[in-house]
């Protein structure tokens, strides 16, 4: 039963990094590709999109399809239904003569059920410019900002939760103080048992709200680590807690006073990462050096900005990071989540609401990273757009690797978590 306990934490700690789980196998599979391998073309050339249906391995004969074809989150400029006599067809995508994502959906009805595969395409992906500029004083805004954070004394609390240490490492839920007196951030961490100094990690988290097991796995092999919530709730809570508040006082946070730099709901949430760094480097088991931080979606967008904000931070490995150029959309391109200059939030389309946006923006962040990163994403994201997601990688200045898993969504393979926790873990020396 104890291992059962412990292998649910350790899946828990790999699906915080994301808005959504790995998709589920269905029955018809709708398999679309492109005829370059790597999906990635130059500007003015045309793609091609292959489309196969398969049940059981086999082409499905005299499926009906229908299919949209244009830049990703964008109407579409070219949309049909056909029937695939032998199973699989080529559609001519056409091109892009700006850098961007050209992107095919296809939707497969068979028996009465719909199916739906997608694929897409990259068109001179390293060569995208942000559309958010940066504000003059951007750098002045965060430094004041921390320079009252650093007054706030920690007032650190820390429980031990016995029934998830294992022999080799203590488990705790903590709290300690963020930019202002009674807000508060919480998180599981988890210390090595044995006497020495260890390197640290933080790992920041995906959007929503949830309660977080800690990463003891990372612990274990001799690293200490804090799984932090953003919202100032403790996060051993049953999971019904959480969907109430995503429900009625959390719904929509994302935009909470995006009219006003100062009171914007991420300006707790950028602060409460600097703070639970505080936190990481005070405790003595801490080596004083080696500080990493990681996440995926929202957590991928937190780690650039914890690495960008706090100099003791020593490698970032964000993962298809959120918060990502926004207002692409107000630019005809798609703008990464939580999508709220996307048409369907025109209230948000004011002078106020863009301006305080710049500063939250991830891209403005990268352009100040200082540090090594590990950067992984791929071209079917619907929720973080690639658009958005090269514009911030195309920001970073500092060291960088990027590895890309083209077919993947929101959600990533075993190998591409493997290859982050082998980076994070090779940079930590262990």
């Amino acid at each position: 039963m104890k291992q059962f306990f412990f292998s649910f934490l350790f899946l828990s700690v790999l699906l915080s990094t994301s808005l959504h789980a790995q998709p589920v196998e269905r029955l018809i599979k709708v398999i679309v590709g492109t005829d370059h391998d790597n999906w990635t073309y130059r500007s003015g050339e045309n793609v091609n999109f292959s489309v196969s249906i398969f049940r059981n391995g086999n082409l499905v004969k005299d499926a009906k399809i229908r299919y949209e074809i244009g830049p990703e989150k964008m109407p579409a400029t070219k949309q049909e239904t056909i029937t695939l006599k032998t199973g699989m067809t080529t559609l001519a995508g056409g091109s892009m003569s700006t850098p961007g994502f050209l992107r095919c959906i296809v939707t497969a009805l068979v028996d009465g059920k719909e199916y739906r595969g997608l694929a897409t395409a990259g068109i001179d992906p390293d060569k995208i410019q942000p559309a958010v500029e940066l504000p003059s004083d951007f750098n002045s805004f965060w430094d004041a900002a921390k320079a009252e954070l650093a007054k706030m004394p920690l007032d650190a609390k820390m429980t031990l939760l016995p029934e998830r240490c294992t022999e080799k490492v203590n488990v705790y839920h903590v709290n300690i103080q963020n930019f202002r007196a009674g807000a508060r951030v919480y998180g599981i961490l988890c210390v090595p048992k044995a006497e020495g100094k260890y390197p640290a990690l933080l790992r920041v988290p995906g959007a929503g709200a949830r309660p977080y097991a800690g990463d003891v796995r990372t612990a274990e092999r001799g690293v200490i680590t804090l799984e932090i919530g953003i919202h100032g709730v403790p996060v051993t809570m049953d999971v019904s807690v959480y969907n109430d508040m995503m429900g009625s006082n959390l719904s929509g946070y994302w935009a909470y006073n995006l009219d006003d730099r100062d009171r914007y709901y991420y300006k707790r949430v950028y602060l409460g990462c600097v703070r639970a760094n505080d936190f990481l480097v005070s405790l003595p088991q801490y080596d004083g050096s080696n500080l990493a931080v990681t996440g995926g979606s929202q957590g991928g967008a937190l780690s650039i900005v914890t690495a960008a904000l706090d100099p003791r931070v020593k490698w970032t490995a964000p993962i298809y990071p959120a918060l990502a150029d926004m207002v692409g959309y107000l630019k005809n391109r798609a703008g990464g989540w939580p999508h709220i200059f996307d048409k369907n939030n025109p209230q948000n389309n004011t002078e106020a609401k863009i301006k305080t946006a710049a500063y939250y923006d991830v891209v403005n962040f990268a352009k100040q990273l200082k540090v090594p990163t590990f950067y992984s994403m791929g071209f079917n994201d619907e929720t973080c757009p690639p658009t958005s997601m090269w514009a911030v990688y195309n920001s970073i200045t500092a060291p960088k690797e990027l590895k890309l898993f083209q077919e993947t969504g929101h959600w990533t393979f075993p190998e591409e978590n493997e290859l982050v926790a082998n980076w994070l873990m090779g940079k930590l020396g262990k």
